[in-house]
């Protein structure tokens, strides 16, 4: 048995940090101790049962995460010494010397005796030979040295693999290298034949076998008939892409970036060699086990797409506890390779060879944009499990509404008559400081608000009430007026990083108006590229009464920019939670502004067909407002063209909602009302690039 002491220490480090995603070490101490005998001269085993134990406890469970920070392994060095002047070297194999009648780098390169060897070399067993008969060497991961051989011999190649603790592949091939270390008085000595035997600890394919040789002054060392053979126990799984070599570390995956919890649990494997297969049943098996149990409130199903093995050692690499497996939704890259290993009291726990695995069919999700599906049904169970609906309600802004009826009498003699008025009011959201419960400040905005609106009943609504009757003594008439009131909104889109609107700002050369800006036609910027180009989630707020030149910054752009001779070219999209009528207004600019509503806001614009135009010095009045009317989830595109010339400059511009929330000028900030896109790419496709056409 294996025993850890002074968990008290641990478990104070764990609360003063933020957990990742750590090893189960709890899992790995119930296992039994793995036995091995020293002195065997080899191990077999049933790779039947041992594969059997990827699939043998299966179980859909979730287990949280948080986020981390990230970092990159380190890479390995080699040093060689530097060698004295033509100083003898190894002679080589002499039966494969080339050195006459033509001894050139172009000649050992074509020398058929090396292709041959290399295509007739067989395949050591327990090895899968990777590619044959290359002019590379590979610069693979995980160098751990060479040997030189005196034949092309792959299977003593393997032996000495199988030897060294850790080599997981080998690459042979032969080296024309020189006979004396060259230098001053033998710059291109006689060649050699050297076959060389070189191990790694990761992984070798025609892609990492990029060393084509070199130049040691003037001689010329080349590489002929190379062959790379990976053990099996490292072959890619079937289904899944090629190993991504993680050294001494673990994937500690955060949450998405829509607050997703990605990681899908681990387990350990006790029996056997290092063999990523195991992992990938154990992956597909869950898979299947998923699919055919899926959540039973609408969740949707978890697939792993990608997971992460590894050895784990307890203190030292000669006390192995087994191979390690995390199964996640996502693919995460190097970067988040950030568990170097973990303590439990004076346990260390330590982690060699880590390897990860892509679904080759599918990724999944790109993290950094994360499963917004995914994260709206997550952070809806976490609502329920907290009671959070109140706050949902609140957030959402829904309300008990009110009707105001006025009776109305019509005499008809002899007659009743009922009259029946029909009222249609409209919900808005509304815009109240509220402070977001803790257990949901992992997911965006946009994601509380769509778990919010699957769970709090939605404002549509129909309600009727009666008003007073009012009866008049000429006949028996009865007046009964009946009002029925509709609610309607629609929920907050998901989001995709897609907020905000997008500009471009011409200068320079790209600025061609002179002091006659307001005599500018928009339409000649469609087809000329901006200077540069750029995101923001306001517009507007320039203000410089000086008629000398300033530097300024663009809504927090670290490009600082003259205060004149420019042209600023917005674009974006309204999002209409609630219908009614969005309001738009210029404020006194210096010195022009085009304002451009629906198609010609994305195509067509010109100085003629501008819905508001505004300006200091022209014809055009110097505060300029339209409106525009929209139906609940419409998608409103808008276009706003600022130029500037010589002297001061002023730029102020608004969008106020019917509810009169100012959903965009220049002090707003991030909103799930103004988009440059819709996730769906159809509702509010995404503009052409800026300078190419309309």
């Amino acid at each position: 048995m294996r025993y850890s002491l002074a968990v008290p220490a641990f478990a104070a480090l764990a609360a003063a940090l933020p957990a990742p995603q750590e090893i189960d070490l709890d899992m790995v101490i119930a296992q039994p101790d793995i036995s091995y005998t020293t002195t065997a001269s080899s191990v077999t085993y049933d790779v039947t049962s041992i594969a059997a134990q990827a699939t043998s406890d299966i179980s859909s469970i979730s287990v949280d995460i948080s986020a981390i920070a990230t970092q990159t392994p380190v890479a390995v060095r080699r040093n060689v010494g530097k060698r004295a002047a033509c100083a003898a070297q190894p002679t080589g194999v002499a039966s494969y010397a080339v050195n006459t009648p033509d001894d050139t780098a172009s000649a050992f390169s074509a020398n058929p005796s090396f292709a041959a060897a290399a295509s007739a070399a067989p395949i050591p067993s327990g090895y899968s030979n990777t590619f044959t008969n290359l002019n590379a060497s590979n610069n693979a991961y995980g160098y751990m040295g060479y040997t030189a051989l005196s034949s092309y011999d792959t299977e003593k190649c393997a032996s000495k693999c199988n030897a060294i603790n850790g080599c997981m592949s080998f690459n042979t091939y032969f080296e024309r290298d020189p006979s004396l270390e060259p230098g001053s008085g033998c710059t291109d000595p006689a060649s050699v034949t050297m076959i060389k035997c070189v191990f790694w600890g990761g992984p070798v394919s025609a892609s990492n076998a990029n060393n084509y040789g070199q130049y040691r002054s003037k001689f010329q060392v080349v590489i002929a008939g190379s062959n790379g053979y990976m053990n099996n126990t490292l072959a890619v799984p079937e289904g899944f892409t090629s190993a991504q070599y993680l050294g001494n570390a673990a994937i500690n995956a955060p949450l998405d970036h829509e607050g997703y919890d990605t990681f899908m649990g681990s387990r350990i494997f006790t029996a056997g060699p290092f063999n990523a297969s195991l992992c990938a049943a154990h992956c597909q098996a869950q898979n299947a086990y998923n699919i055919a149990h899926p959540p039973n409130n609408g969740s949707p199903v978890k697939i792993c797409n990608f997971f992460n093995t590894y050895l784990l050692y307890l203190n030292k690499t000669s006390n192995s506890q087994g191979q390690y497996c995390s199964l996640y939704t996502e693919a995460w890259d190097s970067s988040y390779a950030t568990n170097k290993g973990q303590y439990r009291g004076n346990d260390h726990y330590m982690i060699e060879y880590s390897y990860s695995f892509t679904n080759a069919s599918s990724a999944g999700f790109n993290p950094k944009k994360g499963d917004t599906n995914g994260a709206v049904h997550q952070a809806s169970v976490d609502i329920q499990y907290a009671t959070l609906q109140p706050f949902c309600s609140s957030a959402l802004g829904y309300s008990a509404l009110l009707a105001t009826v006025t009776p109305t009498t019509v005499v008809t003699p002899l007659a009743t008559s009922t009259v029946l008025r029909t009222t249609t009011t409209t919900a808005s959201i509304n815009k109240r400081a509220l402070s977001t419960p803790a257990v949901l400040t992992k997911y965006p905005a946009s994601i509380v608000a769509s778990a919010c609106s699957m769970l709090v009943s939605q404002a549509t609504s129909t309600s009727t009430s009666t008003a007073p009757v009012t009866t008049i003594q000429a006949a028996t008439q009865t007046t009964l007026e009946t009002s029925v009131i509709t609610v309607t909104a629609s929920p907050i889109p998901s989001t995709c990083g897609n907020k905000g609107i997008q500009y471009a700002y011409y200068g320079g050369s790209q600025y061609t108006e002179g002091d006659n800006v307001n005599a500018v036609y928009p339409e000649h910027y469609a087809n000329r590229n901006p200077t540069w180009a750029a995101d923001t989630t306001k517009v507007g707020g320039i203000d410089i009464s000086s008629s000398n030149s300033q530097a300024i910054s663009l809504y927090g752009s670290s490009t600082q920019v003259s205060s004149q001779y420019f042209i600023l070219n917005h674009r974006g999209y309204i999002f209409a939670q609630v219908p009614g009528t969005y309001t738009f207004i210029i404020s006194n600019p210096d010195d022009i502004v085009f304002l451009y509503l629906g198609d010609n806001a994305v195509s067509g614009w010109t100085r003629s067909n501008a819905n508001a135009v505004a300006s200091c010095c022209s014809n055009y009045p110097t505060r300029a407002s339209t409106s525009y009317t929209l139906e609940a989830g419409d998608y409103l595109p808008f276009r706003i063209f600022f130029g500037q010339q010589g002297g001061p400059v002023r730029f102020a511009f608004s969008i106020t909602a019917p509810d009169g929330t100012v959903i965009l000028d220049n002090n707003t900030s991030e909103s799930d009302f103004v988009v440059q896109y819709s996730c769906d790419g159809t509702s509010a496709p995404a503009f052409a690039p800026f300078g190419q056409g309309q």
